[in-house]
């Protein structure tokens, strides 16, 4: 199930125009997930819709969605699903915290 999630997260993902997305896997390095999934927005606009159309599709696909954080902001929203986690950024947020080299 949990490759088929970030399967399903990672093409929803680049069908909403997402950028840059990476997987990580943090199994051993992390207790609330195994998979973190990072990617860029290009506006606030965009990563609250981003947020917005990726939880509607899970919905619509039956996976359920624990918790959305930073959504007012949207410079850094974040989606956890459980077994992966969605860190959705725009790109001066995504430099700034270097989410990949902290997990890598």
């Amino acid at each position: 199930m949990e490759q088929n999630l970030v399967n399903f997260l990672t093409d929803t993902l680049e069908g909403l125009k997402a950028q840059d997305i990476q997987v990580i896997d943090v199994k051993g390095k992390s207790s609330i997930t195994e998979h973190m999934i990072l990617c860029t927005a290009t506006s606030s606009r965009h990563a609250a819709s981003t947020a917005d159309n990726l939880i509607s599709e899970c919905k619509k696909a039956g996976v359920e969605v624990f918790a959305q954080e930073g959504k007012t902001i949207s410079d850094w929203t974040v989606v956890d699903f459980g077994e992966a986690i969605v860190h959705i950024l725009q790109q001066e947020s995504r430099e700034v915290y270097q989410l990949e080299k902290l997990w890598a």
